[in-house]
C-alpha cells in the first residue's frame, strides 16, 4: 500500500514539473529547493498545514502568511526591540516600520514569483539572475545556517517561557534554559521522525492554541486601553536612543517575528489565479500581521513601563500576571504551546531540505535514506536537530536572532537585487505584476544597510563566522557540485551502514521499486 502512494506520488511530481512554465533546462539541484519547502514526494505531508496537492485560494493565502509569520518572535522581540531604542515611542514605530518594510520585499517577491513561476522562493531567482553559484549557496545557508538557527531560537523561546514560572523575579539559569531547548529539540526530532502524521496533528492543534493567546492579549489591551490605562504612552520618544547601529539591530529583532512574509513564493505553482490571489494575500496578510503586532505591543505597554518591561524575564508572562490574574498560567502554557508549534513547523518542513541535498549529492547521501516502516526521512530529521543542539550551546537568542538576521538579509537583498538586475537582462519575460521600479531599489538599500551597519558600528564575532560559513559554500560548491568528489561517500560508508541497522532505513530507490 505504501509503495503504490510512492509511485503515485512520483508520477504526480512528474506531471508537475513537466507543466512548469519557463526554466525547464535548469540543473536538477532546483528540485533540491522546490522540494525541500514543497515537502513533496514521497512523504504525505503539507508545509505549514496546507497540501499542494489542491489549489490554495486566496483566504488560504492569507491564512498561510498569517500562520506562518506569527510565531515565537512576537513574544520574544518586543524586548530586544526596545532595548535598542529605549522608548516607547521609537518601539512601536520599528515595529510598524519592520510590517512595511515586509510587505515592500513581499511585493518583490510578487513580481518575480509571476514572472518565475516555479515554487522554490529564492533559489530560483538566484539561478537566473545570477546563475548556479548564489543559488548554491543560498541552499548551503538555509541547509546549515537559516534554519537550524531559527530552530535553535524558537526552541530556546520555549525554554524560556516554560521555566519562567518556576524562577518568579529573577533569570532563570543557562543551563536549565539550554537543556530545556535541547530537549524540546529532541522531542520535536523524535516526534517528526517516527510519524509525519502525528506531526501534522501535533502542528494543527499548537496552531490554534497560538492564535489564541494572541486574540487573548490583544483583546485585553484594547479592554486596558477603554479604561483609560494610557500614561506610559505620554511623552513616549523621551529619552530614546536613535543611531543607525540601535535602529538596525532593532529591525533585526523586529523583523525576526516577521520572518516568514516570503513564504507564498515557495506555492507559486498551486496558488489560484497567483496573479491576483498572490498580491492580495500580501497586501491584506502582512498588514494584518503588523495591525496584530502593534497591538500585542501595545498591551503590553498599558501594563508596563518601559522599565518594567526590561526587567520582565518573559513580558507575555508578566502581562499575564497583572492582567488575567488568577487565570495568569494560561499565558505562559499558550505561548508554550505557540513556540512549540514553530518549532514543530520547522523541523517539519526544514528537515526535508537536509533530506533532498543528501538526494542531490549535495550532503552524505545516507541523509537522503527513508525510514522503511515509517515513510520519514529520519536521518535528515536527526541532523538536522543535532545541528540546531550545536547552536543552542554557545549562543543565546540575542545573539542567535542577529546571526540568523544577518544571514537571511544578505540573500534577500540578493533576491531583490535580482528583480533589478532581470529588469534590464530578462526584459523579454512575460510580468503580469510589475511594481514601481523604486519599491526594489529601497528594499535593496535597505537590506545593504541592515547587513553592514551592526558590523561598521557594532561588530562581533557572530557576523564574521556567518560570513565565513557562507563563503565556506564555494568550496563545497567547487569540490563536491562542480568537480563531484565522491572521498566522503566512501568514508561515511560504515556509519551509513550502522545507521542503517540502527534505524531501518533504506536509499529511496528501494522503497520505491
Amino acid at each position: 500500500m505504501g509503495e503504490e502512494r510512492l509511485k503515485k506520488r512520483k508520477g504526480e511530481d512528474k506531471g508537475r514539473e513537466d507543466r512548469q512554465s519557463i526554466h525547464s533546462h535548469e540543473p536538477q539541484t532546483m528540485n533540491l529547493q522546490k522540494q525541500a519547502n514543497l515537502s513533496l514526494y514521497p512523504f504525505e505531508i503539507a508545509y505549514k498545514n496546507i497540501s499542494f496537492y489542491f489549489k490554495v485560494g486566496l483566504i488560504s493565502g492569507i491564512c498561510m502568511i498569517v500562520g506562518t509569520i506569527i510565531g515565537s518572535g512576537i513574544f520574544v522581540s518586543p524586548k530586544s526591540v526596545l532595548a535598542n531604542v529605549e522608548a516607547v515611542g521609537p518601539c512601536l514605530t520599528i515595529w510598524a516600520a519592520c510590517g512595511v518594510l515586509a510587505t515592500l520585499g513581499a511585493l518583490c517577491f510578487a513580481e518575480l514569483g509571476t514572472m518565475i513561476t516555479k515554487s522554490g522562493g529564492e533559489y530560483p531567482y538566484l539561478m537566473e539572475a545570477f546563475g548556479p553559484i548564489p543559488a548554491f549557496l543560498f541552499s548551503w545557508t538555509s541547509l546549515l545556517v537559516t534554519k537550524p538557527s531559527s530552530f535553535a531560537i524558537i526552541c530556546l523561546s520555549f525554554a524560556e517561557y516554560a521555566s519562567a514560572p518556576f524562577y518568579p523575579g529573577c533569570d532563570p539559569p543557562q543551563v536549565v534554559l539550554k537543556c530545556l531547548a535541547a530537549a524540546a529539540i529532541v522531542v520535536i526530532t523524535i516526534v517528526n521522525s517516527l510519524s509525519v502524521k502525528l506531526g501534522s496533528y501535533l502542528q494543527n492543534f499548537l496552531t490554534a492554541a497560538k492564535m489564541i493567546i494572541v486574540t487573548i492579549i490583544i483583546v485585553s489591551g484594547i479592554v486596558l486601553l477603554a479604561q483609560g490605562k494610557t500614561e506610559n504612552f505620554k511623552d513616549s520618544f523621551k529619552d530614546s536612543k536613535i543611531s543607525v547601529s540601535s535602529i538596525s539591530l532593532a529591525f533585526y529583532n523586529g523583523l525576526w517575528a516577521y520572518d516568514g512574509w516570503n513564504q507564498l513564493n515557495y506555492i507559486t505553482e498551486e496558488l489560484k489565479n497567483p496573479y491576483r490571489n498572490l498580491p492580495l494575500s500580501i497586501i491584506i496578510g502582512i498588514p494584518l500581521v503588523t495591525v496584530c503586532y502593534v497591538l500585542i505591543n501595545i498591551s503590553y505597554f498599558t501594563v508596563m513601563t518601559s522599565t518594567e518591561l526590561l526587567q520582565s524575564q518573559a513580558v507575555a508572562v508578566t502581562f499575564g500576571d497583572r492582567v488575567l490574574y488568577p487565570a495568569s498560567w494560561i499565558v505562559p502554557l499558550f505561548v508554550v504551546f505557540s513556540t512549540i508549534g514553530s518549532a514543530n513547523g520547522t523541523c517539519f518542513t526544514a528537515g526535508r531540505l537536509v533530506y533532498v541535498a543528501g538526494r542531490e549529492g549535495h550532503m552524505l547521501k545516507v541523509l537522503s535514506y527513508i525510514s522503511v516502516k515509517r515513510l520519514t526521512p529520519a536521518p535528515a530529521i536527526i541532523f538536522y536537530g543535532a545541528i540546531a543542539i550545536i547552536y543552542i550551546i554557545p549562543g543565546d537568542i540575542d545573539t542567535l536572532i542577529n546571526y540568523f538576521s544577518f544571514a537571511v538579509w544578505i540573500f534577500y537583498g540578493l533576491t531583490v537585487l535580482a528583480l533589478i538586475v532581470m529588469r534590464f537582462t530578462r526584459k523579454e519575460l512575460r510580468r503580469p505584476i510589475r511594481i514601481p521600479i523604486i519599491i526594489p531599489v529601497i528594499v535593496t538599500l535597505v537590506s545593504i544597510l541592515l547587513v553592514l551597519a551592526p558590523i561598521i558600528s557594532a561588530p562581533e564575532l557572530a557576523y564574521l563566522y556567518c560570513t565565513l560559513f557562507i563563503l565556506s559554500g564555494l568550496i563545497v560548491y567547487v569540490l563536491f557540485v562542480h568537480l563531484k568528489f565522491n572521498w566522503p561517500q566512501k568514508i561515511s560508508k560504515p556509519i551509513t551502514m550502522h545507521l542503517q541497522m540502527l534505524l531501518e532505513v533504506v536509499p529511496e530507490e528501494e522503497v520505491t521499486e
